[in-house]
Formats: C-alpha cells, structure tokens, sequence
C-alpha cells in the first residue's frame, strides 16, 4: 500500500455515523472539524479531556465512557483511532477492514487505511495537505505547506481569480490604526480582490502599493466634490462604481463605525440596493495606547476607559460631550481627534474637578514607523503641543494609566 499515492478525496459526513475511539488530545484536535461536518460523532474512552467533555456536555457527541469493545464501528462511515491502547486499536482497525471502514490511526500510519491531510480554511475553500506516500509523511511539512497556502490566500500573496460571477458590491473595511499588519485577515482578503478602492488618508497607505496594477485606487480626499458635501460625493461615488459591476473597497483607518462615519455610508448604499459588507478594523482607541505601552486598564488603577471625539470643543455649541459627567469619572478618558483642540478640552476637565496634575499622554501616528510619544499632564498640556510640535493624528489618553507602563 506505501507504494502506491494516497488517493484525495472529500468526506460528505452529515448525519452519517463517524465513531472516535481514545478522548486525548488527539481527539481533541480532530473532533471540531468533525463536528462542522455535521457527522453523527460516538466518543468510545473512559476518559476524556475537558474540552472533549464540554462538547459531549453540549451534546455535539455522544460518549460512551468505556473502552473499546467488538462491535464498537458496525455501522460507522468513518473511524478514528486514538487511544494509548496498541492492542485495541489493532483490533479495531481489524475491524473496521472487516466492515470496510475508512479508518485513521494516530498511532500507525502505515496501518491505517485513511490519513488525516493538514487541512486549512479561507472564505469558502478548504486547503488539504497530504504526502504521497506512508514512506514521505512528514507532518509538520504538509501543515508548513498547508499554512503558507492559507496565509498567502487570507493576505492577498497568493491571488485565485473567481470565474464564477461575483455580486457586485461594497466592502466597509476597517484598516486598523496604520500598521499594514494590523488589518484583519478578511480585511486583506477583500482588498485583494478589489476592483475599486476609495481610501481614507488614514487607512494603511502601505498596502495600497501592494494592489495588482488594474485596481483603481482613489483617495477620498481628493474625490471632486463640487457643490455636494464630502460624504455625500464618497456616498455618490461607492454606489457608481458598485453600479458598474465592480467589487469595491471602502479602506477606513480605525474601525468604519468609531468615528468613521461609516453607518451613513451603509446607509447610503442600502437605499441604493447595494450590498455591502462591513468589515470591523482595530480602533486606535485601543491598539495606539497598547503599541505605547499604554493600558488603557488596569487592575487597580482604571477600571473603565471612554472613548470620545475632540474634534469640536467643550464649548462649541455642536458638542455632544458631555465634559462635566467625563471629568468625574476615575478611569481611563481616550480623546481621538482632539490635538487641536486640547487646551479648552484640559482647561474644561480642570474646570469641573479633574487635577490639573492628572497624566497626559499623545501618542502621533501610532503604529507606524514615525510613531512617538509626548508626556504631559492636563496643567501643562497645551504648551507641550505646542513645544513638540504634536500633530494629528494622534491619541490622546488622560488618566493614572499613563504611569504605569514601560514608556512612562
């Protein structure tokens, strides 16, 4: 049989009996893709690992809490054998011949009449890995395999043009805080397969530069806008192109729904009947702070964090802060968008009962390589802008937290 390739095939296994004898680690491993396959699982061990007995618990199997008896595969479509016990698994791998079977067997690959292949997915395909022979098996090079097919279809690397016609339509895809390593595998995913894409000055500009050269990148700052508003020219533009037959990609930096305006898109592009797919991206709220140094909790120190906009003033009549309820709060305050703005936001927080000893932090461009952190406090914060020459974007996190990590 070593001499001969193993023949690839897929299991259709919903409804259909696939029993597992052993409860280790094994098991643990194989079970969850045998459960999504829908397969009616039987679990034959004495004991079991705990996370096999919460799925047993949940009733995605069935255990029976025994050892290995004849009789144990008839009826099976499928069998794993995973116990320690060489003996019983000799005797039901004889077995489950004798009833035709397929069956793997973690102890001995040369016996077994099935191999479990390094399997993978991304968005609808699944990836199986298998050596040609018993004599070639090496598994941790078909799971190396396995993974570097994976990683290059979730990143954009490895390309697979779809022949089967898409739906056009728009994507809302979150960039993260700038760092092209950031944005979600989906997210990535998308942008690879992008016809059009319409990005935010602070998207991940580096990936842009990784587009095959027929997608058609546009910043959204410089969309013409003429007498329309700036979203609503971005709104025009998405619902043209998706009405064009094109995969389009709205590249957002931060999340599309912190900030992002990214719901009026949605919005905008539901009562034009275009689909629309919302990716969420890592908010700077968070990671800028972490990739600072910067927990934006800690036990014993901040027990929440509020995030709000600083891009109008405490005192701008359009404000919907409210800065008197924020400066009494004990925990963590995040101000995104608020560079400018500083000064009156300090000068008001002191105003209503905030130290004016309490620690500032202003970290530009976070994540990125020109990433740097300004150190102040709310008495002293405004000048130190202005001394550092701290531009946007740039987080700005007020509170006891700004101590306690190693950038302090």
């Amino acid at each position: 049989m070593a001499e001969h390739p193993a023949y690839p095939v897929g299991l259709r296994l919903t409804g259909r009996r696939v029993v597992v004898l052993g409860g280790g680690q094994v098991a643990q491993r194989r079970l969850p893709a045998l459960i999504a396959a829908g397969a009616d699982v039987v679990l034959v061990s004495p004991e079991a690992t705990a996370s096999v007995e919460a799925m047993a618990d949940a009733g995605e199997i069935t255990w029976k809490r025994r050892r290995y008896q004849e009789g144990d595969l008839a009826d099976a479509w499928y069998a794993l054998i995973a116990t320690d016990d060489h003996d019983a698994n000799t005797r039901a791998s004889a077995e489950a011949e004798r009833h035709r079977v397929w069956c793997v067997r973690s102890d001995d690959a040369d016996a077994a009449t099935a191999w479990t292949p390094a399997t993978g997915h991304s968005e609808g395909v699944t990836v199986a890995v298998l050596t040609s022979s018993a004599r070639e098996r090496d598994p941790r090079h078909t799971a190396a395999i396995r993974d570097a097919v994976i990683e290059g279809l979730r990143d954009g690397t490895l390309v697979a043009p779809h022949h089967r016609t898409r739906t056009p339509g728009v994507a809302l895809v979150g960039g993260g805080p700038g760092d092209p390593d950031l944005i979600t595998v989906r997210g990535r995913r998308l942008l690879a397969e992008a016809d059009v894409v319409i990005a935010d000055r602070l998207g991940p500009r580096d990936l842009l530069a990784e587009l095959p050269p027929h997608v058609e990148v546009i910043d959204a700052a410089k969309i013409p806008y003429g007498r329309s508003m700036a979203q609503e020219a971005i709104n025009n533009a998405l619902i043209e192109y998706a009405k064009q037959g094109k995969a389009v990609v709205r590249l957002k930096g931060g999340d599309p729904y912190v900030f992002g305006r990214g719901m009026e898109e949605v919005q905008a592009l539901a009562e034009a009947g275009i689909p629309c797919t919302v990716v969420p991206g890592i908010s700077s709220s968070i990671s800028v702070p972490g990739a600072a140094g910067i927990p934006v909790t800690h036990r014993g120190v901040a027990h929440e964090f509020t995030v709000v906009s600083g891009h109008v003033a405490p005192d701008d009549e359009r404000s919907l802060v409210d800065w008197p309820s924020l400066a009494r709060l004990t925990g963590t305050l995040v101000v995104l968008m608020g560079v400018d703005k500083i000064g009156k936001i300090a000068e008001t927080l002191i105003a209503h009962g905030k130290s004016p000893d309490t620690p500032v932090a202003l970290v530009q461009e976070g994540t990125t390589a020109a990433q740097r952190r300004v150190d102040a406090t709310l008495g002293t914060v405004e000048e130190t802008v202005r001394a550092e020459d701290v531009r946007p974007p740039a987080v700005i996190v007020i509170g006891e937290v700004v101590t306690i990590g190693p950038g302090a």
